[in-house]
């Protein structure tokens, strides 16, 4: 690969990688909004999402989850994945106040920090 097109490659990485982090600050807002005002069967399955993105060594989440959603959710759920892998920021420091909120939600759902060794 010669140099320009390594620098070109480089500018659309940097460029996606910042729509995604954009997108994922919108569609991680809505989510936490979900889990924090409603109460549906849904519900439980998008805090469990947002603890594990959150911190995913201590909350975990199977992916099969996303087909227990609507497709809205799991359009959000699947924004943040995009964002996370690029890894430009921690999900929850996209949105105002949010790892107070993200905790007041993770306690709300009943979620479990596991015990210390």
């Amino acid at each position: 690969m010669n140099p320009d097109a390594i620098f070109a490659e480089i500018v659309l990485c940097e460029s996606r990688s910042h729509l995604a982090t954009q997108a994922a600050a919108l569609a991680f807002a809505r989510l936490l909004k979900l889990a924090e005002e409603r109460d549906s069967g849904q519900i439980p399955r998008i805090a469990r999402f947002l603890a594990a993105a959150y911190n995913g060594e201590a909350f975990k989440f199977d992916l099969f989850e996303l087909r227990a959603v609507d497709v809205a959710i799991s359009d959000d759920m699947l924004i943040c994945l995009d964002a996370l892998r690029w890894a430009r920021a921690d999900l929850h420091t996209l949105v105002p106040d949010g790892d107070r909120r993200l905790r007041a939600v993770i306690d709300r759902w009943g979620l479990q920090w596991p015990a210390s060794s």
